[in-house]
């Protein structure tokens, strides 16, 4: 196979998971956004748009990719924790749905800017709940030693400034306590956060009208092939227990859970290396095609394209070709033993692969292989009719 390494979607499996979401959620006042920053690929982006969900963005850049694949402006949500003037000026003229505010420096810049174009934007605050994701250190964000939201005293010193804020439009909260979550006691520990805080807005701040709780769910990295469509119904119905007293619409800006199964990374064996207590397979693909395992230490199941039960397994160090020690895969993942140009897929590259992937080294761009047929479980790629 030539051109490795490259990503692989599968568009029937995307489309199967988004109509899995939409299923749980259409007896309810429930939005789904598509968190863009999980893959910004075109086709996957208008994929999405097609199926009526909103766009979760992170950057101006995603809010005019968004609406170019076809997501409507009012459907948006703004997001992050470092908006540039430049960013919020195509938010604002973009006239988008709504923007999450992280910092009173921040309300105070949307104001003045608001303000300048005679328009008065909806926003929400996005507040740090405190609730524990019980997931990586580094893709949680709901601990109050965490960046991001409003702190107590800038809150405090919101509710003092309100009658300054005319160019605002403040009608609700955000929340986002970090990604991976699998375990759903911890989005009944933010609905009962919520429950606390709500009140409080509204004695504040006037009527409560919105809230976004953020997204999160996990998908299955260690058998993606178990449970291949995340548990949407289990996730929604902890939500529609928990906040079950609040008669507000529930947003959610889901990510990797719609997209991270349907894609693979798709790479080739260049070299296999032996020492004496070791076996290297160094690939063509490396950290600046998945940047997770350096970043996070995490895990994404291997397989040798076309491999049978008869072949001799052996144990390996799966490593890439950049010039970094953290170019790393896996260590001691047991694959069929490995010969040079043998093939082999990273599963679970839909989310954070191809959107994070970088030109370090001098590397090209990675291309991309858009089918909507189904990887089997022997990863043998059946060609598109």
């Amino acid at each position: 196979m030539e051109n490795t390494p490259f990503y692989f979607y599968d568009l029937d499996l995307l489309n199967q998971t988004l109509d899995s979401a939409m299923y749980a959620t259409q007896l309810d006042n429930f939005h789904i956004h598509y968190a863009i920053k999980a893959n910004n690929n075109k086709k996957i982006l208008e994929t999405i748009a097609n199926k009526g969900f909103g766009a979760d963005c992170v950057s101006g850049w995603e809010i005019e990719a968004a609406i170019e694949a076809g997501f409507p402006a009012s459907s948006i949500a703004f997001a992050g924790v470092g908006k540039t003037d430049a960013e919020i000026a195509i938010a604002l003229n973009r006239k988008i749905g709504m923007i999450h505010c992280e910092s009173l420096e921040e309300i105070l810049v949307i104001n003045e800017m608001a303000q300048a174009l005679n328009y008065r934007p909806q926003i929400a605050l996005r507040l740090n709940p405190n609730v524990n994701a019980l997931t990586h250190a580094k893709i949680s964000t709901g601990l109050t030693e965490n960046k991001f939201g409003l702190t107590v005293r800038e809150f405090a010193e919101l509710v003092t400034i309100l009658d300054e804020l005319n160019h605002v439009q403040i009608v609700g909260l955000h929340f986002h306590i970090g990604s991976q979550i699998l375990d759903m006691t911890v989005f009944e520990k933010l609905s009962d956060r919520i429950l606390e805080i709500v009140p409080q807005f509204e004695r504040t701040l006037g009527p409560f009208t919105y809230l976004n709780v953020g997204g999160g769910l996990g998908i299955n990295y260690e058998n993606p092939t178990e449970g291949i469509i995340p548990d949407f119904e289990a996730y929604f119905e902890t939500f529609r227990r928990g906040l079950a007293a609040l008669n507000v619409p529930i947003h959610f800006e889901l990510g990797r859970s719609l997209v991270g199964q349907c894609g693979s990374l798709i790479t080739k064996v260049l070299y296999v290396k032996k020492s004496d207590d070791k076996n290297f397979a160094i690939l063509d693909a490396g950290m600046t095609e998945l940047m997770r395992p350096a970043l996070y230490g995490a895990q994404h199941k291997i397989e040798k394209l076309g491999a049978n039960h008869t072949e001799n397994n052996l144990l390996y160090d799966v490593v890439g070709p950049i010039c970094e020690s953290s170019d790393r895969f896996a260590e001691g993942v047991e694959l069929p033993e490995l010969k040079r140009g043998d093939i082999l897929t990273i599963r679970s590259c839909g989310a954070y692969a191809e959107s994070m992937s970088l030109r370090y080294n001098g590397r090209e761009a990675v291309g991309n292989n858009l089918k909507r047929t189904l990887l089997n479980t022997s990863l043998r790629m059946v060609k598109s009719a």
